[in-house]
């Protein structure tokens, strides 16, 4: 465990990130891909929190844009937020990784409530929980939800997993000359408007000093690697 520069995290996924290359839903080998990069640091002694969006399966936003209540389109997201995390807990487990479920709405049959003090229990007893429901109210993304859930584990670092190396100072996918910025401040961010989090969950992490390292989880390694302090990614701090 001496290895690891961070004993408690939380890990934050897009809901994009679980639909792989079918670009809609789960792709099981990106589950499996992902469960094997938990498992290996969970194994090494470091206690692990989540939080998985709903990207893949339903946009509130979106539909929002188009006439649908705001309120209803974000319960619809929460929702398939726990999809998510029931599905990340299979793939988790079938590794032999004891993993709980604890959802900000009640869904007794499928998951436990929010408790913090349940939650520390679970870490300490060196089991996965993974946050789903967002924060259990509308008008909060999972971005901001992260940020709220490490802060009452403890958690020492925010990895938010992403599909490129890093924030860069264009993007890299319009200007191929963009340069990746390895650290980054709050107030930066937030002045510059970077779409990484939304302006909520930047204020949040900054008012908590709550560091956040936004790097590329299909860089296989790449979770056990910033754990190690490696230069991974950007680190977003004070």
């Amino acid at each position: 465990m001496s290895e690891y520069k961070y004993k408690t995290i939380l890990l934050k996924l897009s809901g994009e990130a679980l639909q792989g290359s079918l670009g809609f839903g789960l792709d099981p080998d990106t589950l499996e891909s992902i469960a094997a990069q938990v498992s290996e640091v969970a194994e090494g002694g470091v206690k692990i929190g989540m939080v998985i969006g709903g990207g893949n399966i339903f946009r509130g936003q979106a539909l929002a844009a188009r006439g649908m209540g705001r309120v209803t389109g974000d319960h619809m997201g929460m929702l398939a937020t726990v999809i998510n995390a029931l599905a990340m807990q299979d793939a988790l487990e079938r590794r032999g990784l004891a993993t709980r479920v604890q959802s900000a709405i009640s869904m007794y049959q499928i998951s436990e409530p929010f408790i913090r003090r349940k939650a520390m229990r679970h870490l300490e007893k060196k089991r996965v929980v993974i946050f789903a429901s967002g924060t259990g109210n509308p008008y909060f993304t999972t971005d901001t939800a992260a940020v709220l859930r490490a802060s009452e584990i403890g958690a020492e670092i925010i990895l938010k997993a992403t599909n490129v190396d890093g924030i860069y100072d264009r993007d890299p996918r319009k200007h191929p000359d963009a340069v990746l910025l390895p650290n980054l401040t709050y107030m930066k961010a937030i002045k510059e408007r970077l779409q990484v989090m939304d302006t909520t969950a930047f204020s949040l992490a900054m008012e908590n000093k709550m560091p956040l390292l936004v790097f590329n989880l299909f860089n296989s390694g790449n979770i056990k690697k910033a754990l190690m302090g490696e230069p991974v990614g950007t680190l977003v701090a004070e």
